[in-house]
């Protein structure tokens, strides 16, 4: 029987372990103390990570291997990337390849490749003092700052003039390196593709909606986008140009980009499962599991054929909740009763204390759909805006 070392589950990894039950693949899971009394039970085998760094998750992985050898590695989420890289180098085993995780994990290492690729992206500069890029960026407001290894908006903001910069480096001045780059405008989407030996096995669009400015928290997804065929064979010849810099091998890409006047520009780039349940929408769009795929990837199985029918919408919606104490939570079970709402959930209870919400994982409310088209989203979408509240009061 084949086995799969699993690199974090956290929640959202959790349909790892049912797709391998599913295809008859033990699982050998790395993860922390906390979250491995989450998954009790459901793995064959558990090695305990001592931290959430990535010297940790590569000690854990390390000495996961040296007990039993795996037949495939994946990692879950951003901090596992580089051990299951290092892993699949060490044994052989399919996967993104080191130098795609590698660039994968450092946003300044991506605006680098990628300059010299020839890749479309925003006008940089990498500061190892926030200070010493205050004349660049005077050229160039407004400008956007963000730390070169963070995810979900951690760490960036929109900086629009002079002032604002110099508040944020008396706030930011200690941290090294930060990348800031000119501002660029367009819609957001982002591009997610299981790829095999290079080979893009099959592709999806995404459309996002954020806060917007300063932090472009996410707070919206729809998967299946299909765009005019112009824009259409952009991405595709973008995206395509972006894994070939990459040296993407095999494994899940997510891609987020714009959709600037003078085309596709990349953001950044990830080799892992991509948040925000975005795995179990894209299943809900084209019919297949891409958990199941991601470990037939890993594993190297046979994949069936790639579906070729339209993808029907499905979407994630993740409301701002405003900051305080919760006094109360309505509406929970009429939303989840709604025949297009998959999933909805709030992480939170009465007496919590949220903070603002300046990154993803600030986030407590989520609630999944899929629909026949997108006018059924569209209306199930306003039915949750105004049925589920999260309701605050001040601290």
């Amino acid at each position: 029987m084949p086995e799969l070392l699993l690199l974090g589950v956290g929640i959202m990894g959790r349909p790892y372990l049912a797709a391998a039950g599913r295809l008859g693949v033990r699982v050998h899971v790395v993860e922390t103390p906390a979250r491995a009394q989450a998954i009790a039970g459901e793995a064959d085998r558990l090695t305990l990570a001592d931290g959430e760094a990535d010297v940790c998750w590569a000690e854990a992985a390390a000495a996961a291997v040296a007990t039993h050898r795996p037949d495939g590695v994946l990692a879950f989420t951003e901090p596992q990337v580089l051990a299951a890289a290092l892993v699949a180098e060490e044994l052989s085993l399919p996967g993104p390849s080191l130098r795609a995780a590698v660039v994968s994990r450092n946003k300044a290492l991506q605006r680098g490749r990628f300059v010299t690729a020839g890749v479309r992206q925003p006008e940089y500069v990498i500061a190892a003092n926030l200070a010493d890029a205050v004349d660049w960026a005077a050229q160039r407001f407004p400008v956007v700052v963000k730390s070169v290894s963070g995810s979900g908006s951690d760490g960036v903001e929109l900086v629009a003039d002079a002032a604002e910069f110099a508040a944020t480096v008396a706030r930011r001045g200690g941290e090294s390196p930060l990348l800031v780059e000119r501002a660029v405008e367009g819609p957001e989407y982002s591009w997610e593709a299981l790829v095999a030996d290079g080979r893009i096995w099959l592709a999806n669009i995404t459309t996002k909606e954020t806060t917007g400015p300063p932090h472009f928290v996410e707070i919206g997804h729809r998967t299946g986008t299909l765009l005019d065929p112009a824009r259409t064979v952009a991405v595709e010849e973008f995206a395509t140009a972006v894994l070939g810099a990459l040296g993407m091998r095999t494994g899940v890409v997510h891609l987020e980009f714009r959709l600037a006047q003078d085309g596709p520009t990349l953001m950044e780039v990830a080799v892992r499962t991509p948040g925000d349940y975005l795995m179990e929408l894209l299943g809900a769009s084209y019919g297949i599991d891409w958990f199941e795929m991601a470990v037939r990837l890993a594993l190297s199985m046979p994949l069936p054929e790639p579906p070729r029918h339209r993808p029907t919408p499905a979407a994630g919606y993740f409301p701002v909740v405003r900051p305080g104490v919760v006094a109360a939570i309505d509406g929970l079970e009429e939303v989840r009763a709604h025949p297009a709402v998959r999933r909805a959930g709030v992480l939170a209870a009465v007496g919590d204390i949220l903070p603002p919400v300046v990154a993803s994982h600030h986030r407590r409310v989520f609630v999944l759909l899929s629909g026949r088209d997108d006018a059924e989203i569209d209306d199930a979408l306003r039915f949750a805006a105004r049925t589920l509240a999260v309701r605050t009061r001040p601290v």
